[in-house]
């Protein structure tokens, strides 16, 4: 998103801010100032910042630049859902969504390029791993949009394993809710993993937005087949890890479910699911499968899914 002579300013912490300003010799209030032009007026290049002196900003000009990029291409759908396309430099890209529901606006944001994890219902996965997105990178979908002002909740949820990005996912986090930064709530935010262990553990201890975990059978060997990530953290792991953490009463904790027709929307799911999560306070979130091609599941019909919300 910026030349490779120059590093990006979006996408520092406060910290990171005040490194720079000392390392430049610059009076110390100058990093408080960045992180305003930044994150609240969100200026595009270093010559906006008026309040820093010129000589100054060309001091800065020399090594950053803002670093801020808007998408190369939208689509918007009859029910709302806009998606776009932004650059991740070459001939790479992420895409990330809007979802419109009533008076909420649901961003939904990519954090790598690609993916590892293979998963067999996930077209992401079939495209193999591509790199890792900067916190200045995964927050530039969330505000580079042409709604951005009206999004209400963000999802982490996009192309990527969040967790497997970690520490730009803490940094992007730390830019969203911080008071320098966005100042939004973090029960606002909501992160998606497959259960990465102990990463999981650090997500959880570092912050306080949702935890949607990727689930989509309770039984382990199907899940395996499925999900090829269960070898290294197996689901028991995973569920011992939140069953031992303090939610508190506003933390959200969900289990997303892509219902597959015939594979795990039978009554011996259910009755497993009702088991495996007897005592979690937590949401399951059913999701209609999208076919993807040369992909052997199939999406369950209206009337089996509504069955299985129901006996649920």
């Amino acid at each position: 998103m910026t030349s490779m002579a120059k590093q990006a300013l979006y996408g520092k912490t406060l910290l990171e801010l005040q490194a720079i300003v000392d390392a430049h010799g610059l009076p110390p209030f100058t990093a408080r100032q960045l992180a305003q032009w930044l994150y609240k007026s969100e200026v595009w290049s270093i010559d906006e910042m008026t309040n820093i002196s010129k000589d100054n900003r060309s001091l800065l000009k020399a090594s950053f630049d803002v670093g801020r990029c808007s998408p190369v291409k939208v689509q918007t759908s009859v029910d709302g859902t806009r998606k776009y396309l932004f650059s991740a430099g070459g001939d790479k890209y992420v895409e990330t969504a809007t979802i419109p529901d009533q008076d909420r606006l649901t961003v939904c944001v990519s954090t790598q390029v690609g993916c590892k994890m293979g998963c067999l219902f996930c077209m992401t996965g079939k495209q193999g791993f591509g790199g890792q997105l900067s916190a200045g990178e995964i927050v530039n979908q969330i505000r580079s949009i042409d709604n951005a002002a009206g999004v209400t909740n963000i999802v982490y949820m996009g192309m990527g394993e969040p967790l497997d990005n970690l520490n730009e996912v803490l940094r992007s986090i730390d830019i969203l809710t911080a008071e320098w930064g966005y100042a939004m709530s973090p029960r606002r935010i909501t992160v998606s993993t497959i259960g990465v262990l102990p990463a999981m553990k650090t997500f959880l201890d570092a912050c306080e937005c949702g935890l949607a975990i990727s689930m989509h059978t309770p039984f382990e060997k199907e899940r395996q087949q499925l999900m090829p990530a269960q070898m290294a953290w197996p689901l028991s792991r995973v569920l011992k890890e939140v069953r031992g953490f303090d939610f508190g009463r506003q933390r959200k904790l969900s289990f997303e479910y892509i219902v597959f027709a015939g594979l795990n929307d039978t009554p011996a799911h259910v009755k497993e699911l009702a088991r495996i999560l007897n005592g979690i306070r937590s949401h399951i979130n059913l999701i209609r499968f999208h076919a993807i091609p040369n992909s052997p599941l199939q999406t369950t019909d209206e009337g089996r899914l509504q069955q299985f919300k129901d006996a649920l």
